[in-house]
């Protein structure tokens, strides 16, 4: 899949390796926390992202990414990247995304969401946050709108003091990589904690540890892609994009 830039049949996969689909499905998910589909469909979306960044048109991005049709590109695309790619290419100059923040006991937590899903969730103080919400995505049409995001602010509010919530729909951009770790993440327990290393295990890479802690830094849906349960071998808390008193602060919260 990483040689073709995208999906392969589980077929040809399955052929490949000598196992049934069944089996292959089984394993991957197991040993990459993700299915193969999912995991080409990453593959597919960064060179979409690469292609529309450095192809002349979104004509020629389609095919330089592996599409066969500019309407399954447009159908795909659209859906991964969370905007048109026509908007991607721009810079995002029209993309809607709506915004909220709100009050917690770990401070502000400020969300954006595209159609698709979180695309940033911060934590720290509102003023802050707005500045750096508004430097990334300097290209996007912001939106605040409190009404609409109840239901996502309601679910962090929650998150943010240890209580179960709802699972929230991610759109980050990464790389397969980062979208495996990411993904093993969220299936660690609140009120557990895993290892940097404990998490490479996971992935069935045990010698990516710098890249899985790389990944956990990289992390722009902070309490939805749970990295505050990621510590050191040595029990240690190890570094937090929003500080190591908040990471104390949600993992006690989760311990109640």
């Amino acid at each position: 899949m990483q040689a073709a830039g995208g999906p392969v049949p589980s077929s040809e996969l399955a052929a490949r390796v000598g196992v049934t689909a069944r089996q292959l499905q089984r394993d991957f998910v197991r040993v990459l926390g993700v299915s193969p589909r999912q995991y080409g469909q990453a593959l597919r979306t960064q060179r979409t992202r690469e292609a529309l960044r450095s192809s002349r048109s979104v004509l020629d991005a389609a095919y330089d990414a592996g599409y066969g049709s500019v309407r399954g590109f447009y159908e795909e695309a659209a859906q991964r990247l969370g905007m048109t790619p026509s908007e991607y290419s721009s810079g995002a100059a029209s993309a809607p995304l709506l915004w909220s923040v709100t009050a917690t006991g770990v401070g502000d937590v400020l969300a954006v969401a595209t159609p698709r899903g979180l695309a940033s969730v911060r934590i720290g103080d509102e003023a802050a946050l707005i500045e750096e919400m508004t430097t990334e995505f300097r290209g996007a049409h912001l939106v605040r709108d409190d009404a609409a995001m109840t239901d996502v602010m309601d679910a962090l509010r929650a998150l943010a003091v240890g209580h179960a919530a709802p699972d929230l729909p991610i759109d980050v951009q990464g790389t397969a990589f980062q979208a495996r770790v990411w993904a093993a993440l969220k299936q660690i327990p609140a009120g557990q904690t895993r290892t940097y290393s404990d998490v490479a295990a996971i992935l069935g890479s045990p010698s990516s540890v710098r890249a899985v802690a790389r990944a956990c830094a990289t992390n722009k849906v902070a309490l939805a892609i749970p990295c505050h349960r990621v510590i050191r071998s040595d029990g240690s808390l190890a570094g937090y994009r929003w500080g190591l008193e908040v990471k104390r602060t949600l993992l006690q919260s989760e311990l109640a």
